[in-house]
């Protein structure tokens, strides 16, 4: 399952990152983060995890999608592994490549790149995730998040002209298997798309049930 979050931070927040990111003194290579199979084609910046305004920054991102409906429901967020702030200059790119599958001690069933920089001050630097049938680019505006599979092949374009900051981030989710998030989430959505009335009181019932036993059955 892959899906857009729009409006993932709220303005203030996003105002507040910004400013934070951008300060040139916090970036490192990015190659010293990187799984041993993306170390050859990650070309990229970094900021200091352990730096005060970006440990701030972590939480507010974290805090926001924790809590976001959408993410709740399709997700199951159970922790967060990590979450990176990356920084790509003209010239810089992140090859196609797979994420670790545990990262600090947490699997990642889930990954999310949450876009910083608007889409017209920078040029490149799309987000690729290859799909059976074919690739798709995605370039988000400022504050938006993607969330997809962490067992995914994606990679980021080169930047060809201005600067691409985004949050990327991993989240084990309670619900072990894809295939099971999915039907919990389809199941979430037929329940809000029955209307709340009497008539349908019983097969609202009936459908939470089901859903409330597969959670039983599932959850981690």
């Amino acid at each position: 399952m892959a899906f857009l979050i729009e409006n993932a931070i709220d303005n203030h927040s996003l105002l507040a990152i910004q400013d934070a990111v951008a300060d040139s003194s916090l970036y490192q290579d990015g190659k010293l983060t990187a799984g041993k199979s993306a170390r050859q084609v990650k070309q990229n910046l970094q900021a200091d995890p352990e730096a005060a305004a970006i440990l701030g920054v972590k939480q507010k991102i974290e805090t926001a999608l924790a809590s976001h409906p959408l993410l709740k429901r399709a997700v199951y967020p159970q922790r967060f592994a990590k979450i990176i702030i990356s920084r790509y200059q003209p010239g810089m790119e992140y090859g196609a490549h797979i994420d670790e599958a545990c990262i600090d001690n947490t699997r990642t069933d889930i990954a999310f790149t949450l876009f910083l920089s608007d889409p017209d001050t920078y040029s490149g630097g799309e987000l690729e995730i290859h799909k059976s049938d074919g690739i798709e680019q995605i370039k988000l505006p400022a504050g938006s998040a993607y969330v997809y599979s962490a067992d995914t092949i994606h990679r980021v374009t080169p930047v060809t002209a201005g600067e691409r900051f985004a949050a990327i981030g991993w989240i084990q989710s309670k619900i072990r298997l894809a295939a099971h998030r999915q039907t919990l989430f389809d199941l979430s959505q037929a329940l809000e798309l029955l209307p709340r009335n009497e008539q349908n009181t019983a097969a609202r019932l009936n459908i939470l049930k089901v859903k409330s036993n597969l959670e039983r059955l599932w959850c981690d």
